[in-house]
């Protein structure tokens, strides 16, 4: 596992890992993006960490190759992305199978996330699900 934090601007918060194909990764991922979020005070931290959890396992079950978990936060939102290697598109239209187990974590995801979206990609593709950053009530401007 390789882990890089970017500091490219200083109002964004990023977190990237390169996760090997292992049932062990999900876990890895939560821990570190449990740190990263939390070190920097991010208000919805346990729906992040949920969505980094449902992501990342989605990615172990479902291609045969390692992931990358990026975590972009920009003061208005926070991006969590996974990049996977199969061209394989999860239909996030379609309702879970109640005679087989699992296949919430889309609409777990969709849920807590403010949007969710699958970016396609020669060898692979990205899930984004973005959760926007509470303002807190001492910053809201009143109208004039």
């Amino acid at each position: 596992m390789t882990i890089t934090a970017s500091p490219s601007a200083p109002s964004v918060t990023r977190l990237a890992l390169e996760l090997p194909w292992d049932m062990r990764s999900p876990a890895a991922a939560r821990r570190s993006a449990a740190r990263r979020l939390e070190s920097a005070a991010y208000p919805r931290t346990a729906d992040a960490v949920l969505v980094v959890s449902e992501l990342v396992t989605n990615a172990v079950r479902h291609t045969r190759g390692p992931c990358r978990l990026v975590l972009t936060d920009d003061g208005a939102s926070l991006d969590v992305a996974v990049t996977d290697y199969s061209e394989d598109m999860p239909d996030v239209h379609q309702p879970p199978d109640v005679d087989r187990p699992g296949g919430y974590g889309l609409k777990i995801m969709q849920h807590l996330g403010d949007s969710v979206r699958v970016v396609p990609r020669i060898g692979g593709k990205t899930v984004h699900v973005t959760l926007r950053i509470p303002v807190p009530p001492h910053d809201r401007r009143r109208p004039p």
